[in-house]
Protein backbone atom coordinates (compact mmCIF):
# COMPACT_ATOMS: atom_id res chain seq x y z
CA UNK A 1 0.00 0.00 0.00
CA UNK A 2 1.26 3.21 -1.00
CA UNK A 3 1.68 6.29 1.31
CA UNK A 4 -1.38 8.07 1.37
CA UNK A 5 -0.72 10.23 4.46
CA UNK A 6 -0.32 13.32 2.57
CA UNK A 7 -2.54 12.54 -0.24
CA UNK A 8 -4.92 14.85 -1.13
CA UNK A 9 -7.81 14.67 -4.25
CA UNK A 10 -9.25 17.92 -6.16
CA UNK A 11 -13.26 17.72 -7.48
CA UNK A 12 -13.53 20.02 -9.80
CA UNK A 13 -16.81 21.18 -10.51
CA UNK A 14 -18.95 24.20 -12.18
CA UNK A 15 -19.77 25.40 -8.36
CA UNK A 16 -16.08 25.43 -7.42
CA UNK A 17 -13.41 23.13 -6.41
CA UNK A 18 -13.60 20.89 -3.41
CA UNK A 19 -9.97 19.82 -2.00
CA UNK A 20 -10.03 16.12 0.20
CA UNK A 21 -8.06 15.17 2.81
CA UNK A 22 -7.96 11.65 3.96
CA UNK A 23 -7.89 9.28 7.41
CA UNK A 24 -5.98 5.96 6.16
CA UNK A 25 -5.73 5.86 9.82
CA UNK A 26 -9.27 4.96 10.10
CA UNK A 27 -10.13 3.61 6.28
CA UNK A 28 -6.85 2.35 4.67
CA UNK A 29 -8.55 0.51 1.89
CA UNK A 30 -11.47 3.46 1.54
CA UNK A 31 -8.66 6.08 0.61
CA UNK A 32 -6.44 3.54 -0.96
CA UNK A 33 -9.95 2.69 -3.83
CA UNK A 34 -10.96 6.14 -3.76
CA UNK A 35 -7.26 7.64 -4.74
CA UNK A 36 -6.80 4.54 -7.39
CA UNK A 37 -10.21 5.35 -8.91
CA UNK A 38 -9.28 8.71 -8.59
CA UNK A 39 -5.76 8.22 -10.61
CA UNK A 40 -7.98 6.10 -13.52
CA UNK A 41 -10.05 8.74 -14.31
CA UNK A 42 -12.92 6.60 -13.02
CA UNK A 43 -14.33 9.96 -11.75
CA UNK A 44 -14.34 12.50 -14.59
CA UNK A 45 -17.91 13.15 -15.89
CA UNK A 46 -19.62 11.26 -13.39
CA UNK A 47 -22.37 13.35 -11.44
CA UNK A 48 -23.73 14.09 -8.13
CA UNK A 49 -26.68 12.45 -8.58
CA UNK A 50 -28.34 12.72 -4.94
CA UNK A 51 -28.74 16.28 -3.32
CA UNK A 52 -30.66 16.36 0.07
CA UNK A 53 -30.20 19.89 1.31
CA UNK A 54 -29.20 19.90 5.47
CA UNK A 55 -28.04 15.98 4.81
CA UNK A 56 -25.88 15.41 2.03
CA UNK A 57 -24.50 15.17 -1.75
CA UNK A 58 -23.84 11.98 -3.53
CA UNK A 59 -21.89 11.11 -6.44
CA UNK A 60 -19.04 8.40 -7.81
CA UNK A 61 -21.62 6.42 -10.06
CA UNK A 62 -20.42 5.44 -13.22
CA UNK A 63 -23.75 5.43 -14.95
CA UNK A 64 -24.05 8.98 -14.57
CA UNK A 65 -21.46 9.78 -17.34
CA UNK A 66 -23.35 9.34 -20.44
CA UNK A 67 -26.36 11.63 -21.32
CA UNK A 68 -27.79 9.25 -23.32
CA UNK A 69 -28.54 6.66 -20.23
CA UNK A 70 -31.93 5.89 -18.41
CA UNK A 71 -31.29 8.64 -14.95
CA UNK A 72 -33.49 5.81 -13.09
CA UNK A 73 -30.20 3.73 -12.84
CA UNK A 74 -28.26 6.53 -11.32
CA UNK A 75 -27.36 5.28 -8.00
CA UNK A 76 -27.26 1.63 -8.92
CA UNK A 77 -23.72 1.97 -10.53
CA UNK A 78 -20.27 1.02 -9.37
CA UNK A 79 -16.55 0.08 -9.98
CA UNK A 80 -17.28 -4.14 -10.47
CA UNK A 81 -15.69 -4.48 -7.02
CA UNK A 82 -16.41 -3.71 -3.19
CA UNK A 83 -14.51 -2.70 -0.41
CA UNK A 84 -14.96 -4.09 3.22
CA UNK A 85 -16.61 -1.68 6.04
CA UNK A 86 -13.96 -0.08 8.00
CA UNK A 87 -16.50 2.13 10.76
CA UNK A 88 -14.73 4.29 12.74
CA UNK A 89 -15.82 6.82 15.56
CA UNK A 90 -15.04 9.71 13.51
CA UNK A 91 -18.44 11.76 13.14
CA UNK A 92 -20.29 12.74 10.13
CA UNK A 93 -20.19 16.27 10.07
CA UNK A 94 -20.42 18.91 7.03
CA UNK A 95 -17.69 18.27 4.90
CA UNK A 96 -16.68 14.62 6.03
CA UNK A 97 -16.41 12.06 3.19
CA UNK A 98 -17.86 8.71 3.42
CA UNK A 99 -18.80 5.87 1.61
CA UNK A 100 -22.24 5.06 0.00
CA UNK A 101 -23.30 1.53 -0.01
CA UNK A 102 -26.14 -1.05 0.05
CA UNK A 103 -27.69 -2.58 2.87
CA UNK A 104 -24.38 -4.90 2.53
CA UNK A 105 -21.99 -3.57 4.93
CA UNK A 106 -19.33 -4.70 2.78
CA UNK A 107 -20.67 -3.31 -0.46
CA UNK A 108 -19.16 -0.04 -0.96
CA UNK A 109 -17.60 0.08 -4.30
CA UNK A 110 -17.17 3.91 -6.08
CA UNK A 111 -20.32 6.25 -4.72
CA UNK A 112 -19.22 8.44 -2.00
CA UNK A 113 -21.14 11.41 -0.32
CA UNK A 114 -19.84 14.53 1.20
CA UNK A 115 -22.08 15.59 4.16
CA UNK A 116 -23.56 19.03 3.89
CA UNK A 117 -24.52 19.33 7.88
CA UNK A 118 -24.49 16.65 11.22
CA UNK A 119 -25.80 13.45 10.14
CA UNK A 120 -24.88 11.40 13.53
CA UNK A 121 -27.48 8.54 12.62
CA UNK A 122 -25.16 7.29 9.99
CA UNK A 123 -21.70 7.08 12.98
CA UNK A 124 -20.50 3.85 12.76
CA UNK A 125 -22.37 2.36 10.08
CA UNK A 126 -20.70 3.84 7.01
CA UNK A 127 -17.14 4.41 5.89
CA UNK A 128 -15.66 7.99 7.13
CA UNK A 129 -12.09 8.02 4.86
CA UNK A 130 -11.59 11.90 4.26
CA UNK A 131 -13.35 15.15 4.99
CA UNK A 132 -12.96 18.51 2.78
CA UNK A 133 -10.55 21.20 3.77
CA UNK A 134 -11.64 23.70 1.07
CA UNK A 135 -14.57 24.47 -1.17
CA UNK A 136 -17.06 24.27 1.71
CA UNK A 137 -18.52 26.92 -0.37
CA UNK A 138 -19.14 24.33 -3.55
CA UNK A 139 -20.86 22.17 -1.69
CA UNK A 140 -23.68 24.41 0.00
CA UNK A 141 -23.94 25.62 -3.88
CA UNK A 142 -24.74 21.96 -4.90
CA UNK A 143 -26.75 21.92 -2.16
CA UNK A 144 -28.63 25.24 -3.43
CA UNK A 145 -29.61 23.33 -6.52
CA UNK A 146 -33.22 22.27 -7.71
CA UNK A 147 -34.22 19.02 -7.41
CA UNK A 148 -36.65 17.19 -9.04
CA UNK A 149 -40.15 16.55 -6.47
CA UNK A 150 -40.80 12.81 -7.60
CA UNK A 151 -39.16 10.12 -5.75
CA UNK A 152 -37.49 11.40 -2.71
CA UNK A 153 -36.60 14.44 -3.96
CA UNK A 154 -33.29 14.39 -3.95
CA UNK A 155 -32.21 14.08 -7.97
CA UNK A 156 -31.03 17.31 -9.26
CA UNK A 157 -32.63 19.00 -12.12
CA UNK A 158 -28.80 20.07 -13.17
CA UNK A 159 -27.02 17.26 -11.46
CA UNK A 160 -23.52 18.81 -11.03
CA UNK A 161 -20.41 16.92 -12.95
CA UNK A 162 -17.35 16.31 -11.55
CA UNK A 163 -15.42 17.34 -14.64
CA UNK A 164 -11.88 16.40 -13.26
CA UNK A 165 -11.24 14.39 -10.21
CA UNK A 166 -7.16 14.70 -9.59
CA UNK A 167 -4.53 13.44 -6.85
CA UNK A 168 -2.51 15.75 -5.61
CA UNK A 169 0.62 15.76 -3.40
CA UNK A 170 2.52 12.66 -1.56
CA UNK A 171 1.93 8.86 -3.04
Amino acid sequence: MSDTSKTQVRLETCHGDMLIEFFPELAPKHVENFINLTKSGFYNGTKFHRVIPGFMIQGGDPNTKSPEGPSNRWGTGGPGHSVDAEFSDKPHVKGILSMARSQDPNSAGSQFFVVHDEASFLDKNYTVFGQVVEGLEALDAIVAGECKPDGEGSAPVDPVEITNAQVIGAE
